[in-house]
């Protein structure tokens, strides 16, 4: 079989959760491009109209759905929508995802909270809505979690801590271990991408105070780009991934291989 081949994702269906903008817009137009039709999820419908127009006219076939994923109680009725519009969903992106700084002895319980209930929590509910009512029934699927670099550390020299962050993205790591694990028996693809510093709304801060710090902190001396993670997403959402399942992937400019 061609790579192209194996990398068609025509009439497949797509839901990349907080899509309307940085990563997961760029993730959405990798699948679109691809072939697949793309389901986009965020809080703001404005923000998923201007996503819409950006994808429509790159010629994907999009649906928007107003979504705040850490109300957990709306996701079901968020996954409802997607499958309707469009059927059963062959890929699911956990995207979704929010960060809180603070030092640990001044770190509010409400924002932990708010942090592994959008950065876990969520992840858990779409994953089990998805999988119970698309992918283990139809026995296949891809599901690609977005962890982070510092899921896998401790952390970089004289950042903001973010205690709570990091402790939910080492959580989708060992979660996706986990849920490869379990679902390889109804050859379901289980993976993660764990990012490093890319420009991002998240971002901002770290990026208008340490730009130059953070980038020249990575082997290739910059940050992520609005290409950088189409390909690693277009492996993971397609055939070519067959063979590779609990996996984390650092999209990071080398970044953990010196930290």
């Amino acid at each position: 079989m061609s790579l192209a081949t194996l990398q068609d994702l025509t009439g497949r269906v797509a839901l990349v959760t907080g899509g309307s903008r940085g990563l997961g817009l760029q993730m959405a137009e990798a699948l679109g491009e691809l072939g697949a039709k793309v389901a986009i999820t965020a809080r703001k419908a404005g923000e998923l109209a201007e996503a819409k127009a950006h994808l429509a006219a790159l010629g994907i076939e999009t649906l928007t759905v107003v979504c705040d994923m850490g109300d957990l109680a709306s996701i079901p009725a968020m996954v409802d929508s997607v499958i309707e519009a469009f059927g059963p969903i062959d890929i699911l992106v956990n995207n979704a995802g929010t960060s809180w700084g603070a030092a640990t002895t001044e770190h509010t319980l409400e924002a932990w909270n708010k942090v592994m209930t959008l950065n876990v929590s969520a992840i858990f509910v779409a994953s089990q809505e998805v999988g119970r009512r698309c992918m283990v029934p139809r026995r296949r699927g891809k599901v690609i979690n977005i962890a982070s670099v510092q899921g896998l550390s401790g952390g970089y020299p004289e950042g903001t801590p973010t205690i709570a962050y990091n402790a939910s993205k080492g959580a989708v790591v060992n979660m996706t271990r986990m849920l490869a694990k379990e679902w390889a028996a109804f050859d379901i693809n289980v993976n993660a991408i764990a990012p490093g510093y890319f420009e991002t709304k998240m971002t901002k801060y770290i990026m208008e105070n340490q730009h130059d710090q953070t980038a020249n902190m990575a082997p290739l001396k910059r940050t992520g780009g609005p290409e950088d993670l189409k390909g690693v997403t277009a492996l993971l959402a397609s055939d070519a991934c067959a063979f590779i399942t609990g996996q984390t992937i650092a999209v990071d400019g080398g970044l953990t291989a010196v930290f």
